[in-house]
């Protein structure tokens, strides 16, 4: 049962349920930065996503918020990864039960960062909030990035 102080302790602090965000299609990585002429250009494919990952944290921050400012965040990170077209029935089917795991590009780190920095003065001020990571990546038959964020 449900008292007057549970409700305030909610509005005070909207953000006691994680907020989760679904990313579809192949996760993509954090490239590094190119150099021209002395200044850093992120790649095009790295911008990109990271604007994709934005707009999902826009539409989750329009309903349910952000996160305040300077509060201890953890994210978990789970990246669906594509089952290659060319495997077999059998082997497609150990991709799917998790037997066989995504060993390839892109890099778990590349990844958490790419999600870390989308959401960035998203739908918290600063990646710098995040205390605590997890991060999977598996195959999957529907490619995706599913992103939680939470108080830690």
């Amino acid at each position: 049962m449900s008292t007057g102080a549970d409700v305030e302790q909610l509005a005070a602090h909207p953000h006691l349920a994680p907020v989760s965000i679904i990313i579809p299609g192949n996760p993509v990585g954090k490239g590094r930065p190119r150099f021209f002429r002395g200044r850093a250009v992120t790649p095009a494919a790295t911008r990109d996503y990271e604007q994709r990952i934005a707009a999902a944290g826009e539409e989750a921050a329009a309903e349910y918020g952000r996160f305040e400012s300077g509060q201890a965040l953890g994210m978990q990170v789970i990246a669906r990864m594509p089952i290659p077209a060319s495997w077999s029935e059998r082997k497609r089917r150990q991709a799917v039960e998790q037997v066989i795991r995504p060993t390839s590009k892109p890099d778990l780190d590349n990844i958490l960062k790419a999600a870390a920095d989308g959401l960035n003065g998203v739908l918290y001020l600063d990646d710098a909030q995040i205390v605590e990571t997890s991060i999977t990546k598996i195959y999957h038959e529907e490619p995706a990035l599913i992103i939680t964020v939470s108080v830690a």
